[in-house]
This record gives structure tokens, C-alpha cells and sequence, in this order.
């Protein structure tokens, strides 16, 4: 008898035990958002940070400051280690990638994970090949407001959606100017993204991408600073517009979706507000305009914890690797690399 309650406690026990950490590297951190996901995976239950690999002096001594280890090239390969975060500059991401996943690791890597469609072709064989994960970084895959118009487009309570706009508009300094300009698309390669992978979630493949890579000519170098891109469907058309600079471009970030019975708006996006107009009461909504609840919202935390589970066998990413040959294959096309 008091052999089978000792079993039970600790069947108990285990069950609420902590869930395994799961070692995670970083290769590279120069990224705009590697530091803050730096901090994030130090400070998570879920992960056992070996440390970030990155030469340049000045961000070393802001890991080093943020008691962050730092590491070589080697070390964030190394056996032991099973997921590597790669939040270098763009340029660097397919080779980094590809160096990570020949090495059998899983992978997280900032958007856009290549700059061509036979590199990211490539990174998806390799994930298949060898059973790892690719996760983009993209960081409105976890967003509450766009994941709850998502399934209200699914679930039909629109009504047909008809029309979908994005904004997303930054302030782009000098030195970064220099470096988006370094890839077709300008901001519509940089930042379009982040709501192209919304837009693909929620719509599937467009039918005709129709892309507008202007400038405004401010300044003397070759980014295409005010983009716009048009997605054709069989009964609606979506729209994402990224430019640079707009006066507080952070407060007009927003994504509105169009429907025969009903709207949908997220303004600002960050922290999210999202308010939602029904002809009739559809799903947990009722009839008439009404500003919806959300949970509390930091980027990239649900990213990294639903990265560790599948990590851990306890369920899938949100995002197939079809899923990310997908919006790469958009997102090129609403930059015109490919037609």
C-alpha cells in the first residue's frame, strides 16, 4: 500500500515537474532583435542559453553588460547545443542557416531567412532532411490581435473578405538605409515582410503580386523608401504598404480586414488594439462595433516558448515548412525578384 502512494506522489510530481530546458546559441547578434531575444531565452524557464556568438566590439559589451555569454562560431555548433537562433544581418542569414542545419540543429532565424527562393528551397530540404525545425522570425506570427482576425476570417464571421490592408512604416537611420538598400524590394523586403506572413496566414497564395518600389528621393543612396504591394485573390485584393520616414510611424502600424458582414482593425499594433464591426452576432462577437480584449502582448516570448515545446516533442510549430516556402515565394514577388 504505501509502495503504490509513493508511486502516485511521484507520478504526480513529474507531472508537474518543470518542463526540460532546451540549449539554444546564437549566432550572431547584431540583428535589431537578437538582443531583446537574447534576454528573453536568458531569463525563460524553457531554455539553458549557451551564449551569442558576435564579433562586433560595441554589441559585445552590450551582451557582456547584460551578463550574456559570449561564445564562438564553433561553441554555438557544438554538441549539446540543439537549437541556434540566428539573429545576424540579413546578408548573413541563408549561409548561417545552412551552416546550422548541415550541423543537425534546430533553427530559429530572423526574417527573411534568404534572399532568393532557391536559398530558402534549399534551408527547407535541409530542415526535411534532417528532421530539425526552421522557425522565421517574423514577429507577428504570435501577435493575439492578428491571430484572432485570422480566425475570424477562417470561421467566416466576416462574412467573404474582400479587402485587406496593412501599414507598416518605420524611421530608417543612414547606416540601415545602406543596408536594406542592398536587396530588392528596399522596405518592402525589410519590413513589408512582417505583414506579408500575416496576409499568407490569413489568405492563402495570391493569385498576381503587383509591386510599386518607389523613392522619395531624400536621401542620395538606392533604397526603395516607399513600397507598395498588391495581392490579387479570386474575390479580394490585399494591400501592404511599408515606407520610411513617417512622423510617428509606430502609432499608425495597423492591419484592417474587409468583409460582407463585418471589419476588422488592429491600430496601433504594438501594444495591439484591435476592434471589430459585425452586421450580426458571428462567433464570440456580438452585433455592432466593439473593442476586443486581448492578452498581454510582448514580441517574440510565444514564439520562443512554442519553439521549445515542439522542441520537446509537446506539439507543432504554427507555421509548416510549406507554410514558409509560402511567404518567402510572396515576399519575393511583392519585390520583384521572382514574377
Amino acid at each position: 500500500m504505501q509502495r503504490r502512494l509513493f508511486l502516485a506522489a511521484a507520478a504526480a510530481s513529474s507531472a508537474h515537474a518543470a518542463p526540460r530546458r532546451v540549449r539554444i546559441a546564437f549566432l550572431g547578434g547584431s540583428h535589431s532583435h537578437g538582443f531583446a531575444k537574447a534576454r528573453i531565452v536568458s531569463e525563460s524557464p524553457d531554455w539553458d542559453l549557451a551564449g551569442v556568438c558576435e564579433e562586433d566590439p560595441g554589441l559585445r559589451r552590450k551582451y557582456e553588460e547584460a551578463r550574456i555569454p559570449l561564445i564562438s562560431a564553433a561553441d554555438a555548433l557544438a554538441a549539446g547545443v540543439e537549437v541556434v537562433a540566428i539573429e545576424s544581418a540579413v546578408k548573413d542569414h541563408y549561409s548561417q542557416c545552412r551552416a546550422a542545419l548541415e550541423a543537425r540543429k534546430h533553427v530559429h532565424v530572423e526574417k527573411p531567412p534568404a534572399d532568393t527562393m532557391e536559398g530558402m528551397r534549399e534551408l527547407v530540404k535541409l530542415a526535411g532532411r534532417h528532421g530539425r525545425l526552421l522557425q522565421s522570425g517574423y514577429m507577428w506570427r504570435y501577435h493575439p490581435g492578428v491571430n484572432r482576425v485570422i480566425e475570424a476570417v477562417r470561421q467566416g464571421w466576416l462574412g467573404d473578405v474582400y479587402l485587406v490592408r496593412g501599414v507598416i512604416d518605420t524611421a530608417v537611420g543612414p547606416e540601415a538605409r545602406l543596408q536594406n538598400a542592398a536587396f530588392r524590394g528596399g522596405m518592402m523586403f525589410e519590413l513589408g515582410s512582417h505583414m506579408i506572413d500575416s496576409i499568407v496566414r490569413m489568405m492563402g497564395r495570391p493569385d498576381r503580386v503587383t509591386p510599386f518600389l518607389k523613392r522619395t528621393g531624400a536621401s542620395a543612396d538606392t533604397l526603395a523608401d516607399n513600397t507598395l504591394a498588391v495581392f490579387e485573390y479570386p474575390r479580394a485584393l490585399a494591400m501592404v504598404q511599408s515606407a520610411t520616414p513617417r512622423l510617428n510611424s509606430g502609432s499608425h502600424r495597423r492591419l484592417e480586414v474587409c468583409g460582407t458582414r463585418g471589419n476588422a482593425i488592429i491600430q496601433p499594433m504594438e501594444p495591439p488594439r484591435l476592434t471589430i464591426e459585425l452586421a450580426e452576432a458571428a462567433g464570440p462577437y456580438q452585433k455592432g462595433v466593439q473593442s476586443v480584449t486581448l492578452p498581454p502582448y510582448q514580441r517574440y516570448v510565444d514564439d520562443l516558448r512554442e519553439l521549445a515545446a515542439a522542441v520537446r516533442g509537446e506539439g507543432k510549430l504554427t507555421v509548416s515548412l510549406e507554410g514558409e516556402l509560402l511567404v518567402q515565394e510572396t515576399l519575393l514577388r511583392a519585390c520583384g525578384v521572382i514574377a
